[in-house]
């Protein structure tokens, strides 16, 4: 099976600037590259809530570029530079974003770096038929 890389339709800086797919899909199944809230310019969004935002809407894009959607998502595994002071913004995005049941599986990881980022998401999604 031959792998297909997956942009969203207006993919930002970083993609290109570090020589990396959004996503790429085998099959049915796609593997979405962490999604931070970065800007059209690759730059981080300096508000740490806005920041969360717009790596959900870049995730949102990207499984857009494959036909899918946030319902099609089977695996989710979080990235948080300071999980103490984060994790209760991060949790109300997700929930306002993830409503549906099931409920998401989640890995959730604090690290101390994310390349001047604060917050990154990565996931696994089943691509529909």
């Amino acid at each position: 099976m031959k792998r297909e890389a997956i942009s969203p339709e207006h993919p930002h800086a970083n993609f290109k600037a570090h020589a990396y797919s959004p996503a790429i899909r085998s099959g049915d199944l796609l593997f979405v590259s962490g999604m931070v809230g970065a800007r059209q310019d690759g730059s981080p969004e300096p508000d740490h809530k806005k920041q969360v935002e717009l790596a959900f809407q870049n995730l949102q894009e990207t499984l857009k570029g494959a036909g899918a959607t946030f319902d099609d998502i089977v695996d989710v595994t979080i990235f948080m530079t300071d999980p103490e002071s984060q994790i209760d913004t991060v949790l109300e995005v997700r929930d306002r974003v993830f409503m549906q049941d099931p409920l998401h599986n989640i890995t959730a990881l604090g690290v101390n770096w994310l390349a001047g980022f604060d917050f990154e998401i990565k996931v696994i999604a089943r691509i529909p038929s």
